[in-house]
């Protein structure tokens, strides 16, 4: 263990008192020994913090704060850690044993990113189904960001393996987004490295939480807004890294995927959305309408129309989530990753 480096595995948790415990399990079992497990809880209202103290004598460090954000919550935990590479790992979501190991076996040194393969479950994390996507290779910094705006693809949180030098360099988490953080701040981890590293194998199991999630954007305007400096920041990022042809159709192609959150009341972000649009040797075309919705336009306007279509995804999930939270009590709750 001497000769291990120390992997800090950062936790923040906010009213997750009902999965924050297999999550702990799931950092307590991995088989790389020589890491610290730190919880910061945002100011929770329910028994999260009961909850993690039942795990402090198995060395779970808990670090108590006002809510702020799960921003503020990261930027407290790295910086109460020691940790020679970070772990970020939210507070419903879980580890495979080997996942730090697999990982730590392959380092390239620590200017590499190491991410991972993922998969989402509601209840049962045994349901997984990994699917690879582009980004699941080793990939330059341009090469990554212009499959993941041109493709609409992205890596979860957890995926992400991160030496201390990378994670100073990037800087801390931006603590006035409030939706899409992850996405930006693994921006500017990438921009200082020279590149991911994939490690295959099970990596990260993504609990898809619903409208109660801090994924999910609903109406909210905080998130809206938080999601249109997030969407301009990656656009930069990967302009600063190179001016192309190919880096122009997929930043272009990232508006149009991201459009239908601004329609039709954000005028001032439709606006902006459309000067850069221009910029880049393109137009910005109202949001599709499927077949499905756009009866509904006629009758009720846009803005119904589309916001039937948006919700129309969450209700699926709901209901598939339910369906699975039934299948996962008859099964018997609990399900360890292995």
């Amino acid at each position: 263990m001497i000769s291990q480096p120390l992997v800090s595995i950062l936790i923040p948790a906010y009213n997750a008192q009902h999965w924050i415990a297999e999550t702990l399990e799931s950092a307590l079992a991995q088989t790389w020994k020589n890491k610290e497990i730190i919880v910061v809880d945002d100011g929770s209202r329910d028994a999260t913090v009961d909850v993690v103290r039942r795990f402090e004598s198995a060395g779970v460090r808990l670090v108590v704060q006002e809510n702020q954000g799960a921003a503020a919550a990261r930027n407290k935990a790295l910086e109460v850690s020691q940790g020679d590479y970070i772990q970020w790992l939210d507070a419903d979501d879980l580890l495979s044993p080997d996942k730090i190991e697999a990982q730590m076996r392959e380092s390239r040194g620590d200017d590499v990113l190491l991410s991972s393969g993922w998969a989402e479950f509601f209840y049962r994390p045994r349901q997984a189904r990994f699917v690879p996507s582009s980004l699941w290779a080793d990939l330059g910094p341009a090469d990554w960001l212009v499959y993941k705006l041109g493709q609409n693809l992205h890596m979860q949180t957890a995926t992400w393996l991160v030496s201390r030098k990378l994670t100073t360099a990037a800087g801390p988490w931006d603590t006035r987004l409030s939706f899409d953080d992850d996405g930006e701040y693994f921006c500017r981890v990438l921009l200082a490295s020279q590149g991911v590293h994939f490690v295959p194998g099970p990596g990260v199991y993504y609990r898809a939480a619903g409208n109660s999630s801090v994924s999910y954007i609903g109406r909210s305007e905080k998130k809206v807004r938080a999601l249109w400096i997030s969407m301009l920041l990656h656009i930069q990022y990967l302009r600063s890294l190179e001016e192309s042809p190919r880096v122009r159709r997929a930043c272009l192609n990232y508006l149009h995927n991201w459009s239908m959150h601004f329609y039709p009341e954000h005028t001032d972000i439709i606006g902006q959305a459309e000067h850069l649009a221009e910029e880049l040797g393109g137009k910005l075309h109202p949001p599709t309408l499927s077949w499905k919705y756009a009866w509904a336009r006629s009758l009720f306007g846009w803005r119904a129309a589309l916001w039937l279509q948006v919700e129309a995804r969450s209700l699926r999930s709901g209901v598939q989530r339910s369906i699975d939270k039934a299948l996962a009590s008859l099964e018997g709750s609990g399900q360890m990753v292995r």
